[in-house]
């Protein structure tokens, strides 16, 4: 199990790393409204994350996929809320001040229902710890429930791991952004726009 789990965690680190709506939300999050909006965001993607290796386990992943209406509906409210996010993000203004931010960013759990809701309506990511997880199941290891928990538990927390230290940094790069109105613009219309464009592409991407 220690070999595989190394494994498990490389790959999924390598996931990680590619740009997706979860890593928007927690740059935008601690960027524009601080560090700690940031690890709302990142406490929410860890709930979302361990619903999904929940469901997983439970075999509606595969349920959901063999039903091809219940994943259709579930992709098309996923990519109407990602772009609804998007549109959201270029009409708002932004701020100057982390005092100002604070005051229209709303209480943290605006940010953790957020993450919850956007990685939840993404039925891919459900498929994904479906078809992941037991790739790295040992046959002639522990019994098989006891390493899912295991991989299930590793992803979680290197998950959240990742989405703090993004948090970090995102509020560092906010703090550049925030000396210059143009560059926080920017900020927002590129945010803005990616988030759109991922919520397209959900909705027109089929697996």
């Amino acid at each position: 199990m220690p070999s595989q789990l190394w494994l498990f965690a490389t790959t999924l680190l390598i996931v990680l790393l590619l740009p997706g709506p979860d890593m928007l939300l927690v740059l935008d999050s601690s960027g524009r409204f601080g560090r700690s909006r940031g690890f709302a965001t990142a406490a929410g993607l860890a709930i979302a994350r361990s619903t999904h290796v929940t469901l997983a386990a439970l075999g509606l992943a595969a349920l959901v996929r063999a039903w091809p209406v219940a994943f259709t509906a579930i992709r098309w409210a996923g990519a109407a809320y990602i772009v609804w996010l998007g549109v959201q993000l270029l009409r708002s203004r932004g701020s100057t001040a982390h005092g100002g931010a604070h005051a229209a960013a709303g209480s943290h759990a605006v940010f953790v229902r957020r993450a919850v809701l956007t990685n939840l309506l993404n039925p891919k990511a459900l498929i994904f710890c479906s078809v992941l997880l037991p790739q790295f199941v040992n046959p002639h290891g522990w019994p098989a429930w006891q390493q899912l928990g295991v991989l299930g538990a590793t992803s979680v927390l290197i998950g959240l791991g990742y989405d703090l230290l993004l948090a970090t940094g995102g509020e560092r790069l906010g703090r550049v952004l925030r000396a210059g109105g143009l560059a926080q613009r920017l900020q927002r219309y590129v945010f803005g726009s990616l988030l759109i464009a991922f919520g397209v592409r959900l909705a027109v991407v089929r697996t």
